[in-house]
């Protein structure tokens, strides 16, 4: 891997990660496309890169964190789900991360959007803030999330969705997917440098450096884009891009005739 490839992984990274199209699917397919083999060094880069977007999170939402001393609490409740069945099905996961699992993934991630559209026009929200979010809603969220361990699903869009599912409006379930994905994010990332930073040489680091500094700068970015954009619309944009580009990829990058 060159600066240049970790630069392009590092925009991927900032750009998907909080909107609801799958940032580790996207991640898989852009290392296709760049002829990057999927090496244990390749696979802990592109987790770790994911550092950036965490910063990215605490530097906006440092006062939704410590304003209420009850939202650190329901995030460790929201956590505890995928915490606990994350580390039973680590290994497990590992073989899921293919770029036929991702298109497939992205095709039905773009459907269930469609679904929960239509769901929403005869249940209007009840949840408008955060701050308003029970610990009941944020344990199911927390269970939502742990489909996102598929790659190619998306954690921001199962959290989305599961906020949705809560009563929660567009813009509640977006923010408390962001704040979700710091001890989410946190956790996996650490776990998996913990295991495998072996498999990285001198160079990888200096890599990862480059991708972490990109993925932040574009994190950012993604995250006000997306509030922005969901304030005044609906998710089926979303839907619709996931469809298209896991059906372009089944058919130009897996091979699928």
């Amino acid at each position: 891997m060159t600066g240049f490839d970790a630069a392009v992984l590092g925009i991927v990274e900032g750009l998907t990660e909080f909107l609801p199209v799958s940032s580790t699917g996207h991640l898989i397919l852009a290392s296709e496309l760049l002829n990057l083999p999927q090496t244990d060094a390749h696979k802990v880069f592109e987790v770790a890169i994911q550092l950036g977007a965490i910063l990215a999170v605490a530097c906006l939402y440092w006062r939704r964190l410590t304003g209420r001393s009850d939202m650190l609490m329901k995030l460790a409740v929201g956590f505890l789900p995928t915490g606990i069945i994350g580390m039973m099905l680590y290994r497990f996961v590992k073989h899921l991360f293919d770029s036929y699992v991702v298109s497939i993934s992205l095709i039905l991630g773009g459907i269930a959007f469609f679904v929960m559209e239509f769901y929403l026009k005869n249940h209007r929200p009840t949840v408008h803030d955060v701050a308003q979010v029970s610990y009941r809603s944020a344990f199911t969220i927390g269970l939502v999330q742990c489909i996102s361990m598929v790659p190619g699903v998306s954690r921001s869009g199962a959290t989305i969705i599961g906020g949705l599912l809560c009563r929660m409006d567009r813009t509640a379930a977006a923010e408390f997917s962001f704040l979700l994905a710091l001890p989410t994010m946190l956790s996996a990332t650490c776990y998996d440098i913990y295991k495998n930073s072996a498999a990285f040489q001198g160079s990888d680091w200096n890599n990862l450096l480059i991708g972490f500094v990109v993925s932040f700068i574009f994190s950012i970015i993604g995250i006000k884009v997306l509030i922005r954009f969901v304030s005044n619309h609906t998710f089926i944009p979303f839907g619709i891009y996931r469809i298209v580009a896991g059906t372009l990829f089944l058919l130009f990058v897996v091979g699928i005739p």
